[in-house]
């Protein structure tokens, strides 16, 4: 019995699978019909929709683009377009250290020059992050810093929120963070001056970060207090913008002093119209 069962061919009996390998030599020649190999080697020609796909990114490919906050400078394609994301990816590669870094500078002047230290890889994320918040908090605590020091009289009797805070405050923030850079941007160009205008945005946007903390002083019912705390907050931004474009645009030419005058200037003029637009 044992010598019949045997003599049996196994190849046909009943449930039996024909080897994968006789049947397509292109698994033998590509490794993938090893089983104990796993992953599979992607280095294939042929096209596998099914088991185990890698997790390379597309950035992962020869001559493709590094990750975001390696520390890697990435390569620009070209422009391709207003409405093209391929045009606007290299101004938001950073990560989270980097603009908390750039923040922490930019509220300490002295620890070196800012704009040296983004020339290879000025950032938007920070400037549009920062404006964007201080128009929300602008409003909020704008309202509550009114209800904070609002008194009854004959004509007011009750407090009322003013939900223009909101306009006003996306109005100013915005067209200040837009258009003061490429003025400056302009005003460079027609004194001979050679410089960036993502890093004249780069610079603007991280010199608002200090008006956030100040919003919350400003909450404070002391008109004083609130005087003292936005010219304090004012004359450190203007100093921050002021010495760093001193140093962007002495690296190219001697005509610094209409710029880094001008930019003080506006600085503290923006701080002006912080306080007696939400905060009066």
């Amino acid at each position: 019995m044992s010598r019949g069962y045997a003599s049996l061919p196994t190849s046909h009996l009943p449930g039996s699978v024909p080897a994968v390998i006789d049947s397509d030599p292109r698994l033998l020649k590509s490794g993938e019909a090893n089983l104990q190999i796993f992953p599979p080697t992607p280095n294939t020609g042929l096209s596998r929709p099914w088991g185990y796909q890698p997790t390379h990114s597309v950035d992962d490919a020869p001559g493709g683009v590094g990750a975001v906050g390696e520390g890697n400078a990435q390569p620009s394609n070209g422009w391709k377009g207003f409405f093209s994301i391929t045009s606007y990816r290299p101004y938001f590669n950073v990560d989270t250290y980097d603009v908390v870094e750039r923040i922490i500078h930019s509220l300490y002047p002295h620890r070196g020059d800012f704009v040296e230290k983004i020339a290879h890889n000025p950032d938007m994320y920070g400037p549009i992050w920062i404006s964007t918040t201080l128009v929300f908090l602008a409003a909020v605590l704008g309202n509550y810093a009114s209800y904070l020091s609002f008194e009854p009289s004959t004509t007011d009797t009750e407090w009322v929120y003013d939900i223009n805070y909101v306009t006003l405050a996306a109005a100013i923030f915005y067209a200040y963070i837009c258009l003061v850079p490429v003025g400056f941007y302009f005003l460079h160009q027609f004194l001979g001056i050679n410089s960036s205008l993502v890093q004249t945005w780069c610079l603007f946007g991280y010199s608002l970060f200090i008006f956030i903390p100040a919003s919350f002083l400003m909450l404070i019912p002391l008109e004083v207090f609130k005087w003292i705390i936005i010219a304090l907050v004012g004359l450190e931004s203007a100093f921050f913008v002021g010495h760093n474009m001193q140093s962007q645009i002495k690296a190219h030419s001697n005509n610094w002093t209409i710029p880094v005058f001008s930019s003080f200037v506006l600085q503290l003029c923006l701080a002006l119209v912080i306080k007696l637009c939400f905060f009066a």
